[in-house]
């Protein structure tokens, strides 16, 4: 089952098991410097009341995969780390939001993870148009910017790969619109049904 939540607290377990599960791919497993709150918990400054949450759980609540859209009007990750890689200003406005945090844990097989991220992005598509944001920006490795891209949305860089921490690294930009879906559907992506219930506020 497929949630959008604004906001989270780590009263609720969906939310708790998502962290721990960001700590375990993107710390543990995939080394990233980020901080680690009660030792448990992989939460960033940009983790908090306006980020919105995609995430799917188990019958039990269990985290399963999850993605983060953060407003762009406000600070996010292209606007405070990573405006230089950019040529041009970092896209903001209403219309506007950052996607990050694509957490796939490593726990499942590679069609399990295909398959959760093809009804992670159709619900972040779907929610995106109903909620009139036409672009999405992000920063990634070289390499999954390409599958991004062959996904068949409208994509392009922001600026010039280049190396970060050892990684080549590309901002990015989507321009979404009505079209999108189908675009997306032509591809195996975009998966009719496997979204989400309408957004909900943390406890």
């Amino acid at each position: 089952m497929i949630t959008i939540t604004q906001g989270y607290s780590l009263t609720e377990f969906r939310a708790a098991s998502m962290f721990m599960d960001r700590k375990q791919l993107f710390i543990d497993l995939m080394g990233w410097k980020l901080p680690v709150l009660e030792g448990l918990y992989e939460i960033d400054q940009f983790d908090g009341d306006r980020a919105i949450y995609i995430v799917e759980a188990d019958p039990n609540d269990r985290h399963i995969g999850s993605m983060r859209l953060l407003p762009s009007e406000w600070p996010h990750i292209l606007s405070e780390l990573f405006a230089d890689l950019c040529d041009d200003d970092v896209p903001r406005g209403a219309h506007v939001m950052e996607v990050t945090r694509l957490c796939l844990p490593a726990r499942l097989r590679a069609a399990g993870r295909l398959g959760l991220r093809n009804r992670l992005v159709t619900a972040m598509v779907d929610y995106a148009l109903e909620h009139d944001v036409s672009v999405l920006t992000g920063i990634t490795s070289a390499s999954f910017f390409r599958q991004i891209c062959s996904m068949g949305w409208r994509c392009r860089p922001l600026g010039a790969t280049r190396y970060l921490d050892g990684d080549l690294v590309v901002p990015f930009r989507i321009d979404l619109d009505a079209d999108t879906p189908a675009r997306l559907a032509i591809s195996g992506v975009y998966t009719p049904g496997a979204v989400a219930h309408p957004i909900r506020r943390a406890a």
